[in-house]
């Protein structure tokens, strides 16, 4: 009998983590089949322009990362997750009132800066309570539920732009938001152990960065964490563009980009599986370059020509985003493993340097990417390049 407790209350953990991470995705992905309606009403003039709604999210998710990861350390989980959730309120209704993209933007950035609590927190209660092998079979788990979000909000979101205007969807992440919230403030303890917690000062944000860099393994992994969010988050901000104008699909977008998502979904839950068998680190090498390979392959065969038909581009990047599964939870566990004891600044420190990558990246590609989606799998490339000499750097396995 106490077998099944325990088992019910660590299941309901995953779940709920895997919901607090889910409010972020659907911030993001809701909103990828609206782009160009919010673009018309707050006066885009460039197209290009409305990747920002989705790159500009990914900046606050970053810088808010590295003030409520610290503060979490001191403070407790759970309180940071409620101011956090606090400020995606007003952004939110910030973002429904805006009728500039200037306005537009800095409630993204702020809706960012507010999911960054939740993003960061869960990441570091899930540390607080597991490490090694296990912690990325979590972790695998909670993604593998957490990637059924971008399956199906891209659907919702065309449903509710068609039905009730662009708006409902802030509206619709609001109410989400607010179940995962009651749900999280009745159900979960604070994770954080007493003996972990730090007075707050200004200096546990230099010590906590000080304690980080000493570990090898946690800055590189950090930074190989970056290259594979800037790959996911370039194809997130342009995937609208070429599904709908290059290739004219618009009513059948929400259903490819469900499709790529549940790519992500299959391997993230079969990680889960071969993660104890085989190591995070030996998963990481192989599809590392399963990724890079692919990528360059797409390259060689497409190069100076037209974009392929439909389904050989979402058969490469099926390929692409099976591999980006068997990345997330591992690169993140890898870097934060030896950190256990600054869960909280480490979660931020990851989040922070992972983000502030990987938005420069998709911008700069994205910008690219106009007529071909060649410039994607360019930027594919090189970011699996850069991912395969930073894994030389650590020379023996961490385990």
């Amino acid at each position: 009998m106490t077998t099944n407790k325990k088992e019910t209350s660590q299941i309901e953990f995953i779940l709920l983590m895997a919901c607090l991470m889910s409010i972020v995705a659907l911030s993001i992905d809701t909103i990828l089949p609206a782009l160009n309606p919010i673009g018309l009403a707050i006066g885009t003039v460039n197209q290009n322009e409305n990747q920002l709604l989705i790159t500009m999210i990914f900046l606050g998710l970053g810088l808010g990362q590295l003030i409520f990861g610290p503060i979490s350390d001191s403070f407790g989980r759970k309180p940071v997750v409620y101011i956090g959730f606090i400020v995606f309120v007003l952004a939110s209704f910030l973002c429904v009132s805006a009728s500039t993209i200037e306005i537009m933007v800095a409630g993204r950035i702020l809706q960012g800066i507010g999911l960054s609590a939740s993003r960061s927190i869960s990441i570091a209660m899930i540390r607080d309570r597991f490490e090694g092998d296990y912690m990325a079979k979590i972790m695998s788990f909670v993604v593998t539920i957490f990637i059924l979000v971008p399956i199906i909000a891209p659907t919702l979101g065309k449903l509710l732009l068609d039905n009730y205007g662009w708006e409902s969807i802030f509206y619709s992440q609001l109410f989400f938001g607010i179940f995962v919230l009651v749900w999280f403030w009745k159900r979960q303890p604070e994770t954080l152990p007493l003996a972990y917690k730090k007075k707050f000062s200004t200096a546990i944000f230099i010590s906590g960065t000080n304690e980080f860099i000493k570990h090898k393994s946690a800055v590189i992994f950090t930074l190989i964490s970056g290259l594979v969010t800037g790959s996911f988050m370039v194809f997130l901000s342009t995937s609208q563009h070429i599904f709908e104008i290059q290739y004219g699909l618009v009513d059948q977008f929400p259903y490819i980009f469900g499709a790529l998502a549940f790519s992500v979904g299959i391997a993230t839950f079969t990680n889960g599986t071969l993660v104890v068998k085989f190591g995070m680190r030996r998963l990481v090498n192989v599809f590392i370059l399963l990724f890079t390979l692919t990528s360059l392959l797409y390259i060689v065969i497409f190069q100076g020509i037209l974009n392929p038909s439909i389904s050989i581009l979402v058969c490469f990047l099926a390929l692409q985003f099976f591999s980006v599964g068997f990345l997330f939870g591992n690169v993140r566990s890898l870097a934060m493993q030896p950190i256990g004891h600054i869960a909280g600044i480490g979660a931020a420190i990851n989040g922070f340097v992972s983000t502030i990558m990987a938005v420069p990246i998709a911008t700069f590609i994205g910008g690219y990417v106009d007529t071909t989606a060649l410039p994607l799998f360019i930027g594919f490339a090189a970011c699996g390049l850069g991912s395969l000499l930073l894994l030389l750097l650590v020379k023996k396995p961490i385990y």
